[in-house]
């Protein structure tokens, strides 16, 4: 069987389908509380696991030993001592309606589904009442809301002076144990601890304060076992400072930071680091990290190297390696799991200041209260603050690959700044406005007289605002461009106002201040030309959203004698000869 029931503890003994094993208590500092209810409870459970069920990790199971927990520790203090055969509706009821978690709902029910599915010890009116509708259904996950700036600032600060300060501790005690040929006369010396950290781990010392006792180990040492492991070992405040200032530098989510291996990066060249990380629920993704980051992985690097050293050899491979010199429950003391959220809290709990003012300085919220601190809001706030100034226009430049584009910007890309926001404005009212200028007609003239152009576009000489002397250049040719005449080329519809327009031929067909006369038609036909030898090179895909809306309004003047006779038309085709050296282009623009 791949999970099973254990009596002595009570707990669950599983096997996983990638091999790993668990064995987990029920409890550990105190005796099980109604020992045959949880037993059926677990027996449930366990049936629950893979291939039977959908549970495959030791974090799986640890939601419903959490809930059978729950649920005895409820029932005794409400003076149930029963078995499941003799739960009611009523009770369950009142035990779901206190406001138990959704999560924690769901285990208990599904565990007591399995455990009457195989003995049917559950009244039919009760097994109806498991399978109806959750009472607690959960939150829905709203956006995350950044940090604030002064928040984000002492957070990284705060990270900043914990692993700086660590390193240069770590530093400074290999460097006087470099220069020692051995402990020494006195084992009460910090250098001597340091020798033999660095020569025989932490693990002896583990072993003898465990055979010896805290006392004696005290009295040969003059100080604590983790004070002797200090400052060659990194603790896990340290590593949890490095975690979330890894975060905050890369917007990595926090479960591809948990699971990063050593073969995970990359190195292109001497100071760029290609990290290839996995997401809890999808494919591998990679990312070039930053300056900032290449030197906090460089730095963390050689800060494990000596725990990294003598950790165990299935372990050295991954990255967040860490001595626990306590251990767990299990009796582990080199792990690579992340930190808990309990650890984490206390983390911040143990950062709190103020400066003389009052004002907080560490681990405080603007509120005055403890930091909240949620990883994924470093990802959001990492988001939302990164500098956007080398932005070349990919839609998906800010967006998750593996998320849709309404759950990115639900979650993380919703919370902008009042900068962020007034830019974002912006570049909808202009693409609103481009918009309106594509759908107006072509200004196009069948002959160059000006009487025909205020008369048949009296509309248009108003938008213009064009006076006699500017509609005679208009006309003349003087403000002649490539394809057209232009109203006004400083006018800054495609450039800076006030400068030349830096508009590629093209674009002048969609222009609002562009006029098409019996003169343009040679480039006008050109033009067409090219966009011919660009179909025929490109796919429709790549060709439509690059020169589509302009081949179309190209199409619609020169439909014959709709603008221009046929005759016109003819006789401007006759001097194009279908050849790049006739378009002003950029090399990158030729066609092959």
């Amino acid at each position: 069987m791949p999970a099973t029931v254990t009596l002595d503890p009570l707990g669950v003994h599983c096997i996983f389908s990638d091999g790993s094993e668990y064995r987990r208590p029920l409890r550990v500092r105190r005796p099980v509380e109604l020992p045959g209810l949880a037993r059926t409870l677990l027996e449930g459970a366990t049936d629950l696991v893979h291939p039977h069920g959908q549970v495959d990790s030791a974090g799986g199971i640890d939601l419903y030993l959490t809930a059978v927990r729950g649920f005895t520790d409820w029932l005794v203090e409400f003076g149930f001592s029963g078995g499941v055969s003799d739960l009611t509706r009523a009770l369950l009821a009142r035990y779901w309606r206190q406001g138990v978690r959704s999560s924690q709902e769901s285990a208990l029910r599904a565990m007591l589904r399995c455990a009457d599915d195989q003995d049917q010890i559950l009244a039919p009116d009760v097994r109806a009442f498991v399978d109806g509708r959750l009472f607690n259904t959960g939150e829905r996950y709203g956006s995350h809301q950044p940090y604030s700036e002064a928040e984000w600032a002492r957070l990284i600060r705060t990270c900043r002076d914990e692993v700086d300060g660590a390193f240069r501790a770590f530093c400074a005690a290999r460097e006087q144990v470099s220069s020692a040929d051995g402990p020494g006369a006195s084992l009460r010396e910090r250098t001597a601890h340091h020798w033999l950290v660095l020569h025989n781990g932490p693990d002896p010392f583990v072993n003898e304060m465990a055979e010896r006792g805290s006392f004696p180990f005290r009295q040969r040492y003059g100080v604590g076992l983790r004070a002797v492991l200090d400052p060659l070992i990194p603790t896990l405040d340290v590593i949890i400072a490095y975690q979330l200032l890894f975060g905050a530098y890369t917007g990595v989510v926090p479960d591809g930071i948990a699971d990063l291996g050593l073969d995970d990066i990359e190195w292109a060249g001497d100071e760029k680091i290609l990290l290839s990380y996995v997401k809890g629920r999808t494919a591998a993704e990679s990312l070039a990290l930053s300056r900032q980051a290449t030197r906090l992985v460089e730095q963390w690097l050689d800060h494990s190297a000596v725990a990294r050293r003598f950790a165990p050899e299935e372990l050295r491979p991954e990255l967040w390696v860490r001595f626990t010199p306590s251990g767990t429950w299990a009796g582990e003391r080199w792990l690579a799991k992340p930190a808990t959220r309990l650890s984490i809290c206390a983390w911040v709990e143990r950062r709190q200041a103020v400066d003389e003012d009052g004002r907080p300085t560490q681990m405080t919220g603007d509120d005055g209260l403890p930091l909240a601190l949620h990883r994924h809001r470093i990802r959001t706030t990492h988001d939302a603050l990164k500098d956007r100034s080398h932005w070349r226009g990919s839609r998906r430049s800010t967006l998750d690959p593996n998320r849709s584009p309404g759950v990115e910007g639900d979650h993380y890309l919703t919370n902008t700044t009042p900068a962020q926001r007034e830019a974002a404005e912006d570049i909808i009212a202009q693409a609103q406005e481009d918009l309106v200028r594509r759908a107006l007609p072509p200004l196009v003239l069948a002959t160059d007289e000006m009487a025909d152009l205020v008369e048949n576009y009296p509309e248009h000489m108003k938008r213009l605002g064009l006076d006699d002397n500017a509609l005679a250049q208009l006309l003349s040719g003087e403000r002649d461009v490539f394809t057209a005449a232009c109203g006004d080329q400083l006018s800054g519809l495609h450039g800076p106002k006030g400068k030349p327009c830096p508009a590629r031929p093209w674009v002048c067909l969609l222009c609002p201040l562009a006029l098409f006369a019996p003169r343009h038609l040679p480039n006008l036909l050109r033009l067409r030309a090219f966009f011919s030898r660009q179909w025929q090179q490109m796919t429709t895909a790549e060709f439509i959203p690059v020169f589509g809306p302009y081949a179309h309004r190209l199409d619609e003047i020169l439909t014959p004698d709709r603008y221009f006779s046929e005759q016109a038309l003819r006789a401007a085709a006759a001097e194009v000869t279908d050849s790049d050296v006739e378009l002003p282009l950029r090399p990158e623009e030729h066609t092959v």
